[in-house]
C-alpha cells in the first residue's frame, strides 16, 4: 500500500513497523504486526486486570481509584501498565472526581499515583482518535476539554495536595502550579518535553512556574522556568524542591507513611477556616488563572494542527512502535 500521510497517525505507525520488520519468518512478522495494532487501540481500554469478585476500582470509575479515609479524599491515577498516563476518558474521570470532592464533607483532597510512576501525562494515543469530523475538530474539542479540566483545579474550594510518588511528566508536572502543597518521592522526576513534540506548556504554567522558579539564574547552579518548559529540563525531586515547585521530599521508602502522617494531621483542622483561607489566597489570583489558561488554549490549538507538531508526534509513535 502507498505510504499514508503523518496526519494518519496510527496507518503511518503501521506503515513504519511492517516495513521495519525485514526479513523476519513470515509467522513472527505477523505476531509482531498484531501485537503493535492492539498496542495502538488501546487507549480505552482497561488498565489492569481485576480478579474475579473483586473490586479495585471505584464506583463510576474506570481509570481512577476514588476513595475517602479520615475526612481525606484520595483520587488515585489507576492505570499503571500505562505508566498512568491520561487519556480522554481520565481527564472527563477527574473534572467528575474534583467536582464530587469539592461538594462532599472531606477537609482536603489528595492526588496521587498507582505503580512506579504519578502520571506519564498525555497518552498520545489521544491525538490518534481523530473522526469523521477531522482534524481541525478534533482541536477545538480537545481544547475545551482542556481548558475546562484546567479550570476544575484553579477553582477547586478546598486544600489540594498532590503526593507524587514517582515520574511526571507534561499535564502531571504543569498542573502542580495550581496545587496548594506538593509532596515527592526521592524517586519522583519532573519532564516537560513539549518542545520535543512541536508542543507548549499548559495547565497555567507558563504564568505559576516563572512565578515560582523565576526566570533568570540568580544563584550558581539554579534551574530557570524557561529551562523546564522550553528546553525540557528534567529535575530531581530535589531540584524540584530547590527551586520551590516541590514543598517536600521523603525517602521513597517511607514517603507514603509520613504523608499520610502529616495529612491526617491536617485533616484535625477547622474545615471552614482552611476553606476560606484558601479562597483568599486563591482570589487574588484567579481571574488571572483564568485568563492565562484561556490564552495557552488558543496556542496550543494552533500547535495542535501545525505541520511542525504532527510530524513531532508521528516520528515519537513510530520509534515506539519499533521499540
Amino acid at each position: 500500500m502507498p505510504k499514508p500521510s503523518v496526519l494518519d497517525f496510527i496507518s503511518k505507525a503501521k506503515w513504519d513497523a511492517w516495513n521495519a520488520l525485514g526479513s523476519l519468518p513470515k509467522e513472527t512478522a505477523r505476531q509482531d504486526y498484531v501485537d503493535l495494532v492492539s498496542s495502538l487501540s488501546s487507549s480505552s481500554e482497561s488498565s489492569s486486570p481485576v480478579q474475579p469478585g473483586a473490586s479495585s476500582r471505584s464506583p463510576g470509575y474506570e481509570t481512577l481509584l476514588v476513595t475517602s479515609e479520615g475526612d481525606i479524599t484520595k483520587i488515585m491515577f489507576n492505570r499503571p501498565t500505562k505508566k498512568n498516563a491520561v487519556n480522554t476518558q481520565m481527564y472527563h474521570e477527574l473534572m467528575l472526581a474534583l467536582k464530587t470532592a469539592s461538594e462532599d464533607d472531606s477537609i482536603l483532597t489528595v492526588v496521587t499515583g498507582d505503580g512506579d510512576y504519578y502520571s506519564s501525562g498525555n497518552d498520545l494515543t489521544n491525538f490518534t482518535d481523530v473522526h469523521s469530523g477531522g482534524l481541525e475538530e478534533k482541536a477545538k474539542s480537545s481544547v475545551t476539554l482542556l481548558r475546562n479540566f484546567v479550570n476544575c483545579f484553579i477553582d477547586f474550594p478546598k486544600p489540594l495536595v498532590a503526593a507524587v510518588n514517582g515520574p511526571a511528566v507534561g499535564i502531571a508536572v504543569t498542573l502542580l502550579g495550581l496545587f496548594d502543597v506538593v509532596y515527592a518521592s526521592d524517586k519522583a522526576t519532573f519532564h516537560t518535553p513539549f518542545s520535543q513534540l512541536g508542543l507548549i506548556p499548559e495547565g497555567c504554567s507558563s504564568y505559576t512556574f516563572p512565578k515560582i522558579m523565576g526566570t533568570a539564574k540568580v544563584t550558581l547552579g539554579s534551574v530557570t522556568a524557561a529551562e523546564v518548559l522550553i528546553f525540557g529540563k528534567k529535575l530531581t525531586a530535589a531540584e524540584a524542591c530547590a527551586r520551590g515547585l516541590v514543598t517536600e521530599v521523603f525517602p521513597d521508602s517511607t514517603f507514603q507513611r509520613e504523608v499520610w502522617t502529616r495529612l491526617k494531621t491536617y485533616a484535625k483542622l477547622p474545615k471552614n477556616a482552611m476553606r476560606v483561607s484558601k479562597e483568599l489566597l486563591r482570589n487574588l489570583e484567579r481571574e488571572k488563572l483564568h485568563a492565562v489558561n484561556e490564552e495557552e488554549c488558543r496556542a496550543i490549538q494552533g500547535r495542535w494542527m501545525s505541520d511542525e507538531s504532527l510530524n513531532a508526534v508521528a516520528s515519537f509513535l513510530s520509534r515506539k512502535a519499533k521499540l
